[in-house]
C-alpha cells in the first residue's frame, strides 16, 4: 500500500469536492417548490407511517402542480396510444379504438426500428413536430408555423433553461440581465443563478389582479442597465404562481417594449388550456406578434413554451414539452442544434404524449366523444375549485386573494402579526416560511411560502395548488382558514 493510499485509508485524504471547491453558482440556486418545507412534509409522512401521533392523519401536498398525484385520472385516449407504443402487439387488438391505433402507428413508424426504445432526432420526432406546428396554426387562427422552428424538450423547463444558456454571456457590467416577473416560478431564479446571469425583477401589480405594467418594466430595465446588460424579458401567461391571464392589450404593449428596447422575448405559456374566469381569454404571444404586422413579426425574437404537464393532461412524469423559436439568427440556430444534441433526445414517451395532445381525436372518430367529455370534466372541475378557493379566502379576514383567472394556483396575501414576525426572526425564518411550517406541523397541509417566489417587501403570501379533489379542497380550505384565525389570535 502506498503512502497516499495509507493516508486515504486512515481518513487523512482531503475531499476533492467541498463546499469551498464546488461550483459556487450551485450554492446560489434555490427552488422553493421542493425546498425545506417539502422535505419536512416527507419526514412527517414517514413519521405517520411509523405510528407517530399527529393532530392529522395525512399530509396534503398542495405545494406543487402535480395533477395525477392529487387524484386526477389520466385521459384515456392518451394512455391508450402510449400503451400501444410501449407494447406494439396492441396494434392488432381491435378492442382498442381504431383512432388510437392509427396515431400509435404513426409514432412507431417514425421511431428507429419502429421501437419506442430507440433514440430520436435531437430536435424530436419529425411527425410530432409537424403535429405541434399544425396545433399552433389552429390555435392561432392559421398563422403559419414552421416545424423546423419547433424543438421538442424534456418538459418546458428543459427548453427554458436551454434558451437561457444561449442568451447568457459577459462579465461585470456586460453580464446578461434576465427580466422576470415577481412573483415568479422559481425555475427562472434558479437557472439565472446557476448560469451566473443577473436577475432583473419587475413586479406584477397585485392591486390590479397581478397585471403586468409597462412603466414597471421600464423602471426595472433602466435600473438594471446601470450594472448589467439586460437582454431577455420573460413573461409567464397564465401566471404561476399568481394565476392571472394577461389581456391582449398588455401582450401588445410587451411586444412593443421588447422591440423598442432590443429584448429577446421568452413566453412561458404552459397553462394556456387553464383559463377559468369569465371574460378572460388566452392569447399567445406568437399570434399577437404576427397580427401586429411585419415591423414586429419579422424582427422580434420570441421563444414560446408549452408542456404536457399541465392543461387538462397533467402528464408531469412523462416530461414532454416544446418550444417554438421565431426570428432566431441562423448561426445561433446551429449552436442550438449542437447544444441539444449533447443530450441526444427528449424522452420518446413525452414526445408521444405531445403528439397525442396536438393531434387529438376529431369529430366522427371513435374516441372523440369520450376524449371531449374527459377533457371538459377536468377543466370544469378546476374552474369550480378556482372559484371555491377565491370565495373561502375572500371570506377570511386578514387574507386577500385575487381571482384565480387561470393556471393551477392561488397566491393569497396574508397579514402576519408583529409578534409572529418577531418569532420568525428568532427562528431564523422569513415570516411566511414560519407561518407555512407551523401550518404543516399542526394541520399536515403543505404550501409554499411566497418568499420562494418573490414578493414586494413587507408583504407575505403563500402559493397553494387548486388541484386537490373538490371535497378534499373544501376540507383543506376549512382547516387552513381555522388555522390562520388561531395563528393570528395566538400572536395578536
Amino acid at each position: 500500500m502506498s503512502a497516499a493510499e495509507a493516508n486515504g485509508a486512515a481518513g487523512g485524504r482531503q475531499k476533492v469536492l467541498t463546499l469551498d471547491s464546488m461550483n459556487q453558482q450551485i450554492q446560489q440556486v434555490e427552488y422553493a417548490v421542493r425546498g425545506p418545507i417539502v422535505l419536512r412534509a416527507m419526514e412527517i409522512e414517514k413519521e405517520l407511517q411509523q405510528g407517530v401521533s399527529k393532530p392529522f392523519s395525512e399530509v396534503i401536498k398542495a405545494n406543487i402542480g402535480d395533477a395525477h398525484a392529487m387524484g386526477q385520472k389520466p385521459i384515456t385516449f392518451i394512455r391508450q396510444v402510449l400503451a400501444i407504443c410501449t407494447f406494439p402487439n396492441l396494434l392488432c387488438d381491435h378492442t382498442v379504438p381504431e383512432d388510437a391505433r392509427k396515431r400509435a402507428k404513426i409514432i412507431l413508424d417514425a421511431c428507429g426500428g419502429k421501437s419506442f426504445g430507440a433514440y430520436t432526432a435531437s430536435q424530436g420526432l419529425e411527425c410530432v413536430r409537424y403535429s405541434v406546428a399544425k396545433y399552433i396554426e389552429t390555435r392561432d387562427g392559421d398563422i403559419p408555423s414552421d416545424p423546423s422552428n419547433i424543438f421538442l424538450s424534456t418538459g418546458a423547463s428543459d427548453a427554458i433553461v436551454t434558451t437561457l444558456k444561449l442568451l447568457v454571456s459577459g462579465e461585470g457590467k456586460s453580464r446578461t440581465g434576465v427580466m422576470i416577473p415577481i412573483p415568479q416560478y422559481p425555475l427562472y431564479s434558479a437557472a439565472i443563478a446557476e448560469l451566473n446571469a443577473v436577475q432583473v425583477n419587475y413586479y406584477l401589480d397585485e392591486e390590479n389582479c397581478w397585471a403586468l405594467n409597462i412603466e414597471e418594466l421600464r423602471r426595472a430595465l433602466n435600473e438594471a442597465r446601470r450594472h448589467c446588460n439586460p437582454k431577455v424579458l420573460c413573461v409567464i401567461n397564465p401566471g404561476n404562481p399568481t394565476g392571472q391571464v394577461q389581456s391582449r392589450q398588455v401582450i401588445e404593449d410587451v411586444i412593443r417594449f421588447a422591440a423598442e428596447e432590443g429584448l429577446f422575448l421568452m413566453a412561458d405559456e404552459v397553462y394556456q388550456d387553464n383559463v377559468y374566469a369569465e371574460g378572460c381569454q388566452f392569447h399567445s404571444f406568437k399570434k399577437i406578434l404576427f397580427e401586429m404586422g411585419p415591423e414586429y413579426s419579422d424582427n422580434v425574437e420570441l421563444a414560446s413554451f408549452h408542456s404536457v404537464s399541465k392543461g387538462y393532461m397533467g402528464e408531469c412524469g412523462y416530461r414532454g414539452g416544446y418550444m417554438e423559436i421565431i426570428n432566431l439568427d441562423p448561426d445561433v440556430r446551429k449552436q442550438l442544434i449542437k447544444l441539444i444534441s449533447v443530450r441526444l433526445c427528449p424522452p420518446v414517451s413525452g414526445q408521444a404524449v405531445l403528439g397525442v395532445i396536438t393531434n387529438p381525436p376529431q369529430p366522427g372518430e371513435p374516441s372523440y366523444e369520450r376524449f371531449l367529455k374527459e377533457k371538459q370534466y377536468v377543466l370544469s372541475c378546476l374552474a369550480e375549485r378556482a372559484r371555491l378557493t377565491e370565495e373561502v379566502f375572500g371570506d377570511t379576514p386578514g387574507i386577500r386573494c385575487n381571482p384565480v383567472q387561470g393556471a393551477m394556483y392561488s397566491f393569497p396575501r396574508i397579514e402576519i402579526p408583529p409578534k409572529a414576525i418577531a418569532a420568525a426572526q428568532a427562528a431564523g425564518q422569513t415570516p411566511d416560511m414560519y407561518f407555512c411550517m407551523k401550518l404543516l406541523e399542526e394541520t399536515g397541509i403543505c404550501v409554499v411560502p411566497g418568499s420562494g417566489f418573490g414578493q414586494l417587501e413587507g408583504t407575505h403570501h403563500f402559493r397553494m395548488t387548486i388541484l386537490p379533489k373538490t371535497e378534499k379542497l373544501k376540507m383543506l380550505l376549512s382547516k387552513l382558514k381555522t388555522f390562520y384565525q388561531d395563528f393570528t389570535q395566538q400572536y395578536s
